[in-house]
């Protein structure tokens, strides 16, 4: 069974304080705290998984402040890798962020939680105003067509998505938000995205304000750390220190395992 290699790639970032990345009182809120946009990419000798689909072009336009580096798929190909020979892509949840280039991944299967799908397409989220802001309509109808053509794993739990890389239910910050485990040559892997936007969240014991449960946010951490490998395999969602953790194949990318 071989050993995947997975990498974090920055397409975007913006600028913002600390204050709106805990939540609760922080006496340092006016610190700058900025904030970093990724996908993740974890390739074997069989299989290529991409994890979360970032931003669209046309959204990131409309987002204030926010500096769009390159299209998710554009920097996918940079490394060699272009959308169609993509095999599955993970959504780890359905923010606008982490779905907005799915649909160009016309060969791929998607893997979500049952929970996610039934939160989102259920009626307490048209309910809840504060949130729906965060949901892209046209990406959640693509994501049920594909699943209506038979395109989807929709996961209840722990799943495998291909030997190597599974998928885990932690809920917190959304109500099927899930992390993704990948076996490398370095030892497991998490790639947190949205469980932990930043080490501080992790680190800190401190949930980010964007949530969904407050105890499952501390739950996610320590099924987070259950997981990896060591802390030193924890891959922050938002963080920008992510590509100071690790060596850098080109700026924007880091080599979490290679």
């Amino acid at each position: 069974m071989t050993d995947f290699r997975v990498y974090a790639i920055r397409y975007a970032e913006r600028d913002a304080r600390r204050g709106e990345h805990f939540h609760g009182y922080d006496s340092r809120g006016g610190e700058p705290h900025p904030t970093a946009y990724y996908v993740w990419l974890a390739v074997g000798d069989e299989h290529t998984v991409v994890i979360d689909t970032g931003i669209s072009r046309a959204r990131a336009e409309r987002a204030e402040g926010l500096r769009y580096l390159a299209s998710p798929v554009e920097a996918l190909a940079r490394l060699g890798v272009t959308a169609d020979s993509v095999g599955h892509v993970v959504l780890t949840h359905l923010h606008y962020d982490h779905t907005g280039t799915a649909r160009e991944f016309t060969a791929a299967r998607y893997v979500l939680q049952q929970a996610e799908l039934d939160y989102w397409t259920g009626p307490w989220a048209r309910r809840i105003a504060g949130e729906r802001w965060l949901l892209n309509e046209e990406d959640l109808a693509h994501l049920q067509a594909a699943r209506a053509d038979g395109r989807m794993l929709v996961a209840d739990g722990d799943a495998c998505v291909v030997p190597g890389v599974s998928v885990h239910l932690v809920g917190g910050h959304t109500a099927g938000m899930q992390v993704v485990c990948v076996r490398t040559a370095r030892g497991h892997v998490v790639l947190a995205s949205d469980a932990s936007h930043f080490y501080d969240n992790i680190e800190g014991d401190r949930p980010f304000p964007i949530l969904h449960s407050m105890t499952g946010m501390y739950g996610a951490f320590d099924r987070i750390k259950e997981l990896a490998d060591g802390p030193h395999l924890v891959v922050a969602g938002h963080d920008p220190e992510v590509l100071d953790r690790f060596p850098l194949l080109e700026p924007d990318v880091a080599v979490i395992a290679g």
